[in-house]
């Protein structure tokens, strides 16, 4: 008798960043959410940019998830987004330059998020950002509590 394989979970990523000043004072955050179950997450960083901010907060976000899922990652950075879904490959192929030749900005983040990603099935969903998703209301908020983290000098939660 053979077993029969369990249904892949679903989680429901929403993540943002925040930059005060860019380069500046920054934060990420992000909510997850599965069935009736959310929990949240967010941090900063005192030197940082808001393109570094977007992709921390959906490395740290898969980061935390405990077990292989179907994650659909709602972000409202296109670069993150098309990023990740587009342009990588070409980026890879050509060792990390972009279609002008200049490096990759931002790569360690990048190949991270290539490694949170991979143990996952991942949609990668963009949203408009600021225009009423209540996830990505609440993403905006949690990034915008970890500037104010960092600002404060309070720890890492």
């Amino acid at each position: 008798m053979s077993e029969q394989p369990q249904e892949q979970i679903s989680v429901d990523i929403y993540a943002d960043g925040a930059c005060k000043g860019n380069p500046g004072v920054g934060g990420w955050g992000a909510l997850l959410r599965r069935g009736e179950q959310t929990r949240e997450i967010f941090g900063g960083e005192a030197h940082t940019t808001n393109n570094r901010m977007e992709l921390l907060a959906v490395i740290e976000a898969l980061g935390a998830l405990t077990r292989n899922c179907h994650a659909r990652v709602h972000t409202d950075s296109q670069y993150v987004q098309k990023g990740i879904s587009q342009w990588m490959a070409a980026w890879k192929r050509r060792g990390w330059r972009t279609a002008d030749g200049k490096p990759v900005a931002n790569k360690d983040l990048w190949e991270r998020l290539e490694v949170a990603a991979s143990t996952h099935r991942v949609e990668w969903i963009w949203v408009r950002g600021h225009a009423g998703d209540a996830g990505n209301e609440r993403a905006d908020a949690l990034a915008n509590l970890g500037v104010e983290q960092v600002r404060s000098g309070a720890g890492r939660p």
